[in-house]
C-alpha cells in the first residue's frame, strides 16, 4: 500500500520527498479573480462581488439506478447531472442547433463532492458564469437539496470551449451563449 507521503520514485531507502506548500498568491488570485487580493482597503469599504449570472436551475429526481453499493449517488452519475442541466439550457438558446458549424465540448470538469446524496432524493443543479473568455466559459455548478439548498451535495466548475466541426480548432463562442453568458 503507497504512503500519500512517500515519493514512490525515489530510489529505496532515501528519504521521502516533503510535501510542497500551496503557493498563497496564486490561490488568493484564482479564488477571487483578482492579483490584488488580500491587500488592504480603505476602513469603511468593501470590494465589489462580482455579478453573478446564473444559467439555469434545474431539479432532478434521484433514481435507483443512480446508486452505487455503498447505497448513495455513484461519484460518476454527477457529471450525468451536470450534463443534463447544461444540456436543458444550451436548448433554450437561440441558434444552437445540430446543424451549426461550431460545437461545445468538455475540456475539464471539477467537482467537490461535499456529502453524499442518498436515495430518495430531488437535487437541484444550479449552474452559474464563472469565467467568459473568447472561445470558452467557465460554468460554475452547484448540486443542492431541492427542498433545502443549504444542503451542498456537490461543487465545482466546468470548462467548455467551442470548436469549428471542420476544423476542430478553438471556434469564437456563438452569439446566443455570450449574451446568456453576460450580466442582464
Amino acid at each position: 500500500m503507497s504512503d500519500f507521503n512517500n515519493d514512490e520514485s525515489s530510489p529505496p531507502g532515501a528519504a521521502p520527498a516533503k510535501a510542497r506548500k500551496p503557493r498563497k498568491a496564486a490561490a488568493r488570485k484564482r479564488a477571487t479573480g483578482s492579483e490584488s487580493a488580500g491587500k488592504t482597503l480603505p476602513p469603511g469599504t468593501a470590494a465589489a462581488a462580482p455579478a453573478v449570472v446564473e444559467l439555469t436551475r434545474l431539479p432532478l429526481s434521484v433514481r435507483w439506478r443512480d446508486l452505487d453499493a455503498f447505497n448513495h449517488v455513484n461519484n460518476s452519475q454527477y457529471l450525468s447531472f451536470l450534463e443534463e442541466a447544461r444540456l436543458s439550457w444550451m436548448m433554450g438558446l437561440p441558434g444552437l442547433g445540430l446543424e451549426d458549424d461550431v460545437a461545445p465540448v468538455v475540456a475539464a470538469a471539477t467537482l467537490n463532492y461535499r456529502r453524499p446524496i442518498g436515495w430518495p432524493a430531488q437535487v437541484m443543479i444550479e449552474l452559474f458564469v464563472e469565467r467568459l473568455g473568447n472561445t470558452s466559459v467557465t460554468i460554475g455548478h452547484r448540486v443542492v437539496d431541492a427542498g433545502d439548498p443549504k444542503v451542498l451535495y456537490c461543487d465545482g466548475h466546468v470548462v467548455m470551449v467551442w470548436i469549428g466541426r471542420d476544423s476542430g480548432r478553438a471556434a469564437p463562442l456563438p452569439d446566443g451563449v455570450r449574451q446568456s453568458c453576460t450580466a442582464h
